[in-house]
């Protein structure tokens, strides 16, 4: 499964949005991807701490980590019961800043799309976003420990059901305490926070295929494409953010590349 998201908030942004007392300095990350090191917001003694961990969680039972599937991503429907899972869910809950992440349409061949917080006619920029994450500390036999941490995700809303079926869980600004509050907040209440992203959210619109290189880090990675042809049930207009009613739901192949 390919994952990839975007990092381009500054750093003073993204510490007034999450309110942790930290001041990292980090640049601008526009291809993010599994096993590199994220910024994650939790709660340390009852405050809001940032940390950088790897994209990839790893349970702490685990004994060999070259012998255990690399987890970027949480199914929100399993959480609470999954045992790679479940511990976290009760004691390690995460946010993760973003703001934007990437998702490829079925091909062939597979086109690449962009999925933003909608934007109005008066904005250059949005506000980050935050994933609702999962975290775990791997320890190793020779007392190494890892940070590692992991993206929940739903169904997809209408918005991104028209590329795929699955998306990130968000979490609004309002319920990041009710998500990070682990020792006040039962999982089972926590869980609430998963659902589909309201179709007001987010905006999408396709991109080049330059994304598609893990070693491309650039803005031109987010730049739309031309418009080439008109929009179909079955083919949005390219270049032009997915309308609410989306696109007729394209059949996901077994070898179809995916973000969630």
């Amino acid at each position: 499964m390919c994952g990839r998201y975007v990092i381009i908030s500054t750093p003073e942004a993204i510490r007034a949005l999450f309110g942790y007392g930290e001041q990292p300095n980090f640049p601008p990350r526009y291809n993010v991807a599994p096993t590199q090191p994220i910024p994650v917001v939790r709660l340390v003694d009852g405050k809001r701490s940032f940390a950088l961990m790897r994209w990839g969680l790893l349970p702490s039972w685990v004994k060999d980590p070259r012998a255990f599937p690399l987890l970027i991503n949480a199914r929100g429907e399993s959480v609470l019961d999954k045992p790679a899972f479940r511990n976290a869910m009760r004691r390690r809950r995460c946010l993760i800043p973003t703001d934007g992440f990437y998702e490829w349409q079925p091909g062939p061949p597979k086109r690449p799309y962009f999925v933003r917080a909608r934007r109005g006619p008066n904005d250059e920029i949005a506000s980050p976003l935050a994933f609702a994450g999962l975290y775990e500390t791997w320890s190793g036999p020779n007392g190494e420990e890892v940070d590692t941490a992991a993206i929940i995700t739903t169904a997809a809303n209408r918005t991104l059901g028209a590329i795929h079926d699955r998306m990130p869980v968000f979490v609004a600004k309002e319920a990041f305490d009710l998500w990070l509050d682990c020792a006040n907040v039962e999982a089972e209440v926590a869980a609430a926070v998963i659902r589909p992203a309201e179709e007001s959210l987010l905006e999408v619109y396709e991109i080049s295929s330059a994304v598609n290189r893990v070693a491309n880090d650039s803005p031109e990675l987010i730049v739309p494409v031309p418009a080439v042809a008109p929009a179909t049930a079955e083919q949005p207009l390219q270049g032009t953010p997915l309308s609410k009613a989306g696109a007729k739901k394209a059949k996901t192949s077994d070898d179809q590349a995916s973000l969630f």
